[in-house]
């Protein structure tokens, strides 16, 4: 990668049953990678979500460029959530000012639709490439919040505990409470009651 001027991309929320999939992308000068690496930035799975917060509150502080892109359960449901995904991740990195040079994005498959900048798929890329980590913390946060503030519509389905992932207290609420309009009918169906 050398001194090349990197876009990290990565997203949080493909597994959930509920709510969006957020994709970020994110350029780092080296004043901020070294403020942010003195905070502990990391792959979002691997931190706290008062880490996360507080990284991502240094993010603002500090004039990062970044920008995400939700996609909405319908549009999940419409397009698939890869190609949800996807699409997401196009946005979030067009969206951004055109100060890189090059698109590392967290995963195996390029994003289709993108300007004209080369790009690689890392597979850990959140684990590897700074960028790519500080996309992964703006993705999670803002998709958290989401769906924090999706629970005070639907207090039902406990959103702001499990965030939409099928844990056994969302599913059991599912059977309760039927699908919100926020649940992805494409595949919550499948994973969530047997036949």
């Amino acid at each position: 990668m050398g001194n090349r001027v990197i876009a990290g991309v990565d997203e949080a929320g493909r597994g959930p049953l509920a709510g969006p999939v957020v994709a970020a992308a994110v350029v780092l000068t080296p004043s901020q990678l070294d403020a942010l690496a003195a905070l502990g930035l990391n792959d979002s799975k691997k931190l706290t979500p008062l880490k996360r917060e507080k990284i991502f509150k240094a993010m603002v502080s500090l004039g990062v460029a970044w920008r995400a892109q939700a996609a909405s359960p319908r549009r999940i449901d419409q397009m698939n959530i890869l190609q949800a995904t996807l699409w997401a991740m196009s946005r979030s990195v067009n969206k951004l000012p055109h100060v890189f040079e090059e698109v590392i994005v967290d995963g195996s498959v390029l994003i289709p639709g993108l300007r004209s900048y080369p790009q690689k798929a890392i597979p850990k890329g959140d684990s590897l490439v700074p960028e790519v980590a500080a996309a992964s913390v703006v993705a999670k946060v803002l998709r958290d919040r989401a769906m924090v503030a999706l629970d005070m519509a639907y207090p039902q389905y406990n959103f702001a505990k499990h965030k939409g992932y099928p844990t056994e207290d969302h599913r059991r609420r599912i059977t309760e409470f039927g699908l919100s309009p926020i649940h992805r009918r494409s595949f919550t169906w499948k994973t969530v009651s047997p036949e």
